[in-house]
């Protein structure tokens, strides 16, 4: 159970001429996300209007020109974000080896206490 990946970013353009668009990102927190996600924005020669967020859900009001490219915006927004297998510990584990059987040994006894 997860986000989609269509869900992590989500660009709500305003309902009426003038009204800002509201880009939601939804993806776990790392070290300067915030700082990422404003400096694509600014790149994209948005204004920023406000912003919202906590952990790992920021709300951030843009304004801009009638020709951004919305699309790439969201492409670029989703590179920086980390995946959930990254920050869950998934694929982080080593793999699983067993051990080699040695040869002539005999197991130990096993003591138990009642």
């Amino acid at each position: 159970m997860g986000i989609l990946r269509e869900d992590v970013v989500v660009i709500s353009p305003g309902e009426k001429a003038g009204d800002s668009t509201v880009i939601s990102v939804n993806c776990p927190d790392k070290t300067g996300l915030g700082c990422d996600l404003c400096r694509i924005i600014l790149l994209f020669g948005l204004s920023i209007a406000r912003g919202d967020g906590k952990w790992c859900y920021i709300v951030l009001w843009v304004v801009g020109k009638s020709n951004t490219r919305w699309d790439l915006l969201e492409k670029r927004l989703l590179e920086v974000c980390p995946s959930y297998f990254s920050t869950s510990g998934i694929g982080l584990l080593p793999a699983y080896k067993p051990a080699a059987k040695a040869v002539g040994c005999v197991p130990s006894e096993v003591l138990v206490f009642l």
